[in-house]
């Protein structure tokens, strides 16, 4: 039973709190920079303009002739909301309260007129409000007042309302984006939760950002292997019933008849079906030895295809075969001695069996396809028999897969020996293939990287 996880937040809850506190902080340095750097420096060079208008209209006031001076005042009122009162006392503080624009346009007026200013607030006819402020003028005090109108834009509000706005904007962008980015993960949880009861997962869509297609790749490289392995799990079992239940009825047969009367062909058949039982039981047993690694050792690679051939000397001689070894120079690998040895020891049995003749064992260094990929080794038992159909290439690596139609050992084996094959090559990260040989024959390659060969 799959232990229940502690209860956590959903990844989707989490990446949306996430993508809302990131784009609420970056708006959030988003109006800060832009009142630092924009507004306020405009609202400073707005007021100074301001400032310098009011003080260049009462000076040009008095250059006037007094008969041109109502037709000036009525183009500033008109044009700038600018208006001018002869002879207006300076205004005292009376505590007026005002924002950041007011204080930058105080203080431009002080620096133009040398001395501290206050404005005047005051109400006109037509109800509208406006300050005033005196400055001298051609030996007198001009009163020069503006209407406040002109200071309805307010980038504060502007600012508010628009960080108000993107915050809802943020909240339903943030949910689609987390859920969208949640999803394949969703996906992927469920799928592996089949896998763990056992079930055999729908294959993943591998798109979207090139790490969830390649982690949509791997599961479904998983669970097809996972599939596989249930598959010939099944098939192992059936045909390890089939193949012991076969010597099983002889043997019961044997024993019947010796009890009537006792014969040794009878006896001499039991053995064989005992030899054959023990075959069959060694055969699964190096299959589950399979799936233990072995720690890798340093292999000259020439060197030890010569030892293998020195080893089947005497199978290829009583076969009729001729061993020949096509390895140049001195090539290294880092594998585990028994995985490698089994696997060439059975494509070597095969060949010996299936193809009488020359049988060649290659060792060869594989080009790297890809710049910066680890160099590999691939390690070949090559032989000129007549070659395996190409649409039973890869069904032949399924156990108790033959393809002469006998089910005797004696003429076409158990059908392991090849399972056995893959079944160590996966185990240990290598690739293994079978092809049709250049002249006729069949090439077998077990290819593994040239360093660190074990995994």
């Amino acid at each position: 039973m799959i232990p229940r996880a502690p209860a956590h937040h959903g990844l989707a809850r989490l990446y949306r709190h996430w993508l809302v506190a990131l784009f609420i902080a970056v708006e959030l340095v988003t109006a800060v920079a832009a009142l630092v750097f924009i507004f306020l420096p405009m609202s400073r060079r707005a007021a100074d303009d301001l400032a310098g208008l009011m003080v260049l209209s009462a000076q040009t006031w008095t250059e006037l002739p007094p008969e041109t001076r109502p037709i000036f005042e009525e183009e500033l009122r008109n044009n700038y909301q600018i208006a001018l009162r002869p002879n207006m006392a300076p205004a005292p503080d009376i505590g007026l309260r005002h924002g950041w624009y007011l204080r930058y346009l105080e203080r431009a007026f002080e620096r133009r007129l040398g001395h501290e200013v206050f404005f005047l607030p005051e109400v006109a006819p037509d109800g509208s409000d406006w300050l005033w402020i005196a400055v001298a003028a051609g030996g007198r005090s001009i009163g020069v007042g503006f209407a406040t109108s002109r200071m309805q834009t307010n980038p504060f509000a502007a600012l508010a309302v628009a960080l108000l706005l993107g915050a809802l904007l943020v909240l339903v962008l943030a949910g689609w984006l987390a859920s969208r980015i949640a999803q394949p993960i969703a996906r992927l949880e469920q799928a592996a939760a089949h896998l763990a009861r056992g079930a055999s997962p729908a294959l993943l869509p591998e798109t979207g950002p090139r790490e969830l297609a390649d982690l949509a790749r791997h599961f479904n490289h998983m669970a097809l292997q996972v599939r596989e392995l249930n598959d010939a799990r099944t098939t192992l079992f059936a045909g390890i019933s089939h193949d012991l239940r076969t010597p099983l009825a002889r043997m019961r047969l044997a024993l019947e008849l010796l009890t009537i009367k006792p014969d040794p062909v009878l006896v001499q058949r039991l053995e064989r079906d005992i030899d054959e039982m023990n075959q069959l039981i060694g055969l699964l047993l190096e299959i589950a030895r399979g799936l233990k690694l072995e720690p890798a050792q340093d292999l000259e690679l020439c060197a030890w295809l010569k030892a293998r051939t020195e080893v089947h000397r005497g199978a290829a001689n009583a076969a009729g075969s001729r061993l020949n070894v096509d390895c140049a120079g001195e090539q290294h690998v880092t594998a585990p001695p028994g995985a490698l040895t089994r696997i060439v020891d059975n494509l070597l049995v095969n060949a010996l069996r299936y193809a009488p003749g020359p049988v060649d064992l290659v060792g060869q260094a594989v080009p790297c396809r890809v710049p910066g990929q680890t160099p590999s080794v691939r390690v070949g038992v090559l032989d000129r028999g007549p070659g395996i159909p190409q649409d039973q290439l890869a069904a032949v690596f399924r156990p108790f897969h033959r393809l002469e139609g006998s089910r005797s050992p004696a003429t076409g084996g158990f059908g392991l020996g090849l399972a056995i094959v893959q079944q160590l090559a996966r185990a240990n990260g290598w690739s293994v293939s079978l092809e049709a040989r250049e002249g006729g024959g069949l090439a077998a390659w077990v290819e593994l990287p040239e360093m660190g060969g074990a995994t």
